[in-house]
């Protein structure tokens, strides 16, 4: 129970983070603020330090996280992360980053086994798309209670 509570908190926790680099990215006009927002989920999804994480060659990150034992569900996540900052970084003219970001990403969908977007810019659209035209930044699932490296229960917030 205690691992499917934690699993549901970073899964939505990683839901708004991409929801709100979204925001960042388009109305806030900060690509470089939202691909830094969602490299920092990256290290609090994992008990690894992110900044060595983001640090590794592509294709020693998967097996770090396999030793680590991160659920492949949060690596989902983190993968589609990457490539989501790898769009913002190439929009922000940082090409050798953003590259970086993408053959991260690419490495462990491809260890896992799950299939990331060819281009990332399509899971920019994709976010857009589930975010509509909002102009406001409402939280989804009240992430001002559900915030990373606090041990608040997501319980009421998926009661609300």
């Amino acid at each position: 129970m205690f691992e499917q509570d934690y699993l549901m908190r970073i899964l939505l926790q990683y839901a708004e983070i991409l929801r709100r680099s979204w925001f960042k990215a388009h109305h806030e006009k900060d690509p470089r603020g939202a691909a830094e927002m969602l490299e920092a989920a990256v290290g609090e999804a994992t008990d690894i330090d992110g900044a060595t994480l983001l640090s590794l060659a592509p294709e020693s990150m998967g097996a770090v996280l396999q030793v680590s034992g991160v659920d492949e569900r949060v690596v989902e996540y983190i993968s589609q992360s990457l490539a989501l900052a790898s769009a913002y970084l190439r929009e922000d003219g940082q090409h050798v980053l953003a590259d970086l970001r993408l053959e991260q990403a690419r490495s462990l969908a491809q260890t896992y086994g799950f299939d990331l977007p060819e281009k990332p810019e399509a899971l920019a659209q994709l976010t857009h798309e589930q975010n509509g035209q909002e102009e406001a930044e409402a939280s989804i699932v009240g992430i001002e209670d559900v915030v990373f490296g606090e041990e608040k229960s997501i319980t009421r917030v998926i009661d609300e």
